[in-house]
């Protein structure tokens, strides 16, 4: 298991339409000491992200209006947001679809349903301490 001191104040967004992935996602990353910011979709996701930085997203692949591949795209092409780590969620884990999430710039992929311990530790992985990471 990760070091989840590590994550302690880590910024985290979850883009996801399910309520109950969303949900879930939030239970296990406050319950490790991590800031949640919630999105439904890539629109809403677009309209929080500047005001909330996230240090790390995890995106869903499938969601209505702008699926998770274009949000992603959409937050690397971004000067701002590029270096944010993007973590692709999707119940299939297809060679295609991680391709795809590559493409489009995605950091890595976490099939659906995660565990506790999946989440934390892709977040560890990723994350910086809160009072080590730089603001540009």
């Amino acid at each position: 298991m990760a070091d989840l001191t590590k994550l302690r104040g880590v910024k985290v967004m979850v883009i996801d339409d399910s309520n109950t992935i969303r949900r879930s996602a939030e239970i296990f990353l406050v319950q490790a000491g991590c800031q949640v910011v919630l999105a439904e979709d890539g629109f809403d996701a677009l309209a929080k992200i500047a005001d909330h930085q996230p240090q790390v997203i995890f995106c869903d692949i499938m969601m209505p209006r702008l699926d998770g591949y274009q949000t992603c795209s959409l937050i690397k092409k971004n000067a701002r947001f590029k270096g944010t780590p993007v973590i692709m969620l999707s119940s299939k884990d297809g060679l295609f679809d991680r391709a795809r999430g590559r493409m489009v710039g995605s950091d890595q992929y976490l099939t659906k349903p995660f565990t506790k311990d999946s989440l934390l530790q892709t977040v560890a992985s990723f994350a910086l301490p809160a009072e080590t990471a730089s603001n540009p």
